[in-house]
């Protein structure tokens, strides 16, 4: 029997028909990772048809048939990017552990040797880009350990996977399935080298699709952004997307900072901005003893673990940082392992590891009882964010604590035992 497809050559089994509901091809993926070859055909044939359909959105793209079938004849579901979409781990890693296994004193070596083999490029990509070349390969080495490992999944089949059958942000997925296509119709990388994470994450430095159109850098002039293959490419398409998202030059991230006594931890809010100046008024000084260099500089107190560790002033390039990947501890990584890649010191503070960090089901147990008791945070959702924080800081006034707005599992405790 003739197999076609979208032009009428794509050799893949199609069948007629619609996409289907999204749980429907959520459980048909989901039984490639238990059930027999009968089933696995039952969700290639339905993937077939998603591809099927989802040509003429290609197409309207300007992705070419012959770009397409080469890219999707033969392509299956990726498995492993449904089992790990679906993962909800309940472990927590507490701050401490997360840093110390991203500035792990390897990486910290590793990244000083990089720093002698790319120096030129780095130093040209600073002087082009206005960005700490420490930085750039800070995220770099954070990312994918200096390229030592840059995922193992095809690109375009996580992302195709992720389209066909995520139960959200379907059109986000479609969107970045397309650019990919672009990438690969443009010449920049080949389909089959398309390498990165389960959910699109690509390249040296782990760019989705759409950060590549928007950001990627061609550093050696050859006609292709090639953040796979060329380390060039991929460090100035860093400092490219760091800028872009507003880098102050000659600026660093923040610092470490001591608090002095009886401090109003209610300005540890995420958002009150002050000068250094200012907050120097108040009493605080560097961690290390040094002078603030620059004390018209605007930073924001961040407490990542709360009053009973490391507190730090973070400036606007702690921010830009976050753009990268939304969470603290991430921002908080590359800076430092910058600072230590160019001879700075560990921190000077220490975790209280009894502190740990919640759940999602302890948090959502924490905002049950904060709700009981009166300090309304609204419906438990598992989530800390600025309503539950506020709630903390009330229960914690109220019963005579650091107001820190920290949730860990020595604060639910306290709220178990409190009657």
């Amino acid at each position: 029997m003739t197999k076609t497809g979208v032009c009428g050559m794509l050799l893949m089994p199609f069948v007629r028909g619609g996409t289907g509901r999204s749980a429907g091809r959520i459980a048909l993926i989901l039984s490639l990772l238990s059930l027999g070859t009968a089933q696995v055909a039952r969700a290639d044939a339905a993937f077939d048809t998603w591809v099927r359909g989802f040509w003429p959105e290609a197409r309207a793209a300007g992705i070419s048939a012959a770009t397409y079938n080469a890219v999707f004849t033969g392509m299956s579901p990726d498995p492993d990017t449904i089992r790990l979409m679906n993962r909800q781990s309940e472990f927590v890693k507490p701050i401490w552990d997360y840093l110390a296994g991203a500035v792990s004193d390897t990486r910290v070596e590793t990244g000083k040797a990089m720093l002698a083999q790319y120096g030129d490029v780095l130093r040209a990509i600073e002087q082009r880009y206005g960005v700490d070349r420490a930085v750039v390969l800070a995220v770099w080495g954070m990312e994918t350990n200096y390229g030592g490992f840059m995922g193992k999944h095809n690109v375009i089949r996580a992302l195709a996977t992720l389209a066909y059958g995520a139960p959200r942000r379907q059109e986000f997925w479609r969107s970045e399935l397309v650019t990919a296509l672009g990438i690969v119709q443009a010449g920049h990388i080949r389909h089959d080298q398309m390498i990165g994470s389960w959910a699109g994450a690509m390249g040296h430095t782990q760019f989705m699709p759409s950060s590549w159109k928007r950001y990627a850098a061609d550093y050696n002039g050859d006609g292709r952004r090639d953040i796979w293959t060329s380390i060039p490419d991929a460090l100035a398409s860093t400092a490219n997307y760091l800028k872009e998202h507003g880098w102050q030059t000659g600026k660093t991230w923040g610092y470490e900072i001591a608090l002095p006594r009886g401090f109003d931890y209610g300005l540890a809010d995420d958002s009150t901005t002050k000068t250094l100046r200012e907050w120097q008024r108040m009493g605080i000084r560097r961690a290390n003893g040094r002078d603030f260099p620059r004390l018209d500089d605007n930073a924001v107190l961040v407490l990542p673990a709360g009053a009973a560790g490391p507190a730090f002033l973070m400036l606007r390039n702690f921010f830009v940082i976050k753009r990268y990947n939304n969470a603290t501890s991430y921002a908080l990584a590359v800076g430092h392992l910058a600072d230590r890649i160019i001879g700075g010191s560990g921190f000077v503070g220490d975790w209280s590891r009894e502190h740990l960090p919640l759940t999602r089901e302890e948090t959502i147990e924490l905002q049950t009882a904060l709700n009981r008791k009166g300090f309304h945070v609204g419906e438990p959702d598992g989530q800390i964010g600025p309503a539950t924080r506020r709630g903390i800081r009330a229960y914690q006034q109220a019963r005579g604590l650091i107001p820190d707005g920290y949730a860990s599992v020595v604060l639910l405790a306290r709220l178990k035992m409190d009657s």
